[in-house]
């Protein structure tokens, strides 16, 4: 097996697309309370919810900053009134939940490393009941060994004490025995230098590291992973 026998998946954007039903998320939403979207309200919408989650990896705010605040800023920049965004939020997050696209057929190579032998877990930033839907109905809770929340865990990525509590419940693995494989270079690549964890960056879109946050192995596509690991 090599160096490795632990994979650390990312879910939103890594294993699962997570823009496509963030996006059905939105428009359905909007439909439900009867709401005009555009593509601009879309877009409007994912870089106010990227800052709010950039926030959070920094300290800045807890998750509920961000259950509260993301549709508070989008409805003052739009105009909306009359709605509150604690109404929105239950019917986005189920919504959110109802959903899944395997991104860059993740789910048969998870199946292939299964097979090979590797222990593979999930970890993630997101709701815990969001992402428990979404790991149940996409099948993955029956693929890998297990799924680390970080509002269960209660912390979240990048911190040091998130990787430390993952792997304190991954029955006897070592940091040295694991590769994080994500999207994110501020959550799950400046994670893993946080935790003394090997790390992959999957970069399907060629992105510039402008951050320069050092990379340990960088990917296009998932199957390139197989590289790394056989």
């Amino acid at each position: 097996m090599g160096r490795f026998t632990t994979i650390l998946w990312d879910l939103d954007q890594t294993i699962l697309d997570f823009k496509k039903s963030q996006n059905y998320a939105l428009r359905y939403s909007f439909g439900k309370l009867g709401l005009e979207i555009n593509d601009d309200i879309v877009s409007l919408y994912n870089d106010i919810n990227d800052s709010y989650w950039k926030r959070m990896e920094r300290g800045e705010i807890g998750k509920e900053e961000i259950h509260k605040g993301r549709f508070k800023t989008l409805f003052e920049q739009l105009g909306i009134t009359g709605i509150t965004t604690e109404e929105i939020e239950e019917i986005y997050q189920n919504a959110l939940g109802s959903v899944f696209f395997f991104q860059d057929e993740a789910d048969k190579l998870i199946m292939q490393l299964k097979e090979k032998g590797f222990k593979q877990y999930i970890i993630t930033n997101g709701f815990n009941k969001t992402q428990a839907n979404k790991v149940h109905i996409s099948g993955l809770d029956k693929m890998v060994d297990g799924v680390f929340v970080s509002e269960i865990i209660g912390c979240p990525k990048p911190y040091k004490e998130y990787f430390d509590a993952c792997l304190a419940r991954m029955d006897g693995v070592l940091a040295d025995e694991c590769i994080i494989v994500g999207d994110s270079l501020t959550s799950d690549i400046q994670g893993g230098l946080n935790a003394g964890i090997t790390t992959c960056w999957y970069n399907p879109t060629e992105c510039p590291n402008s951050l320069g946050i050092s990379i340990d192995y960088e990917i296009r596509i998932l199957r390139e992973l197989l590289n790394i690991l056989c």
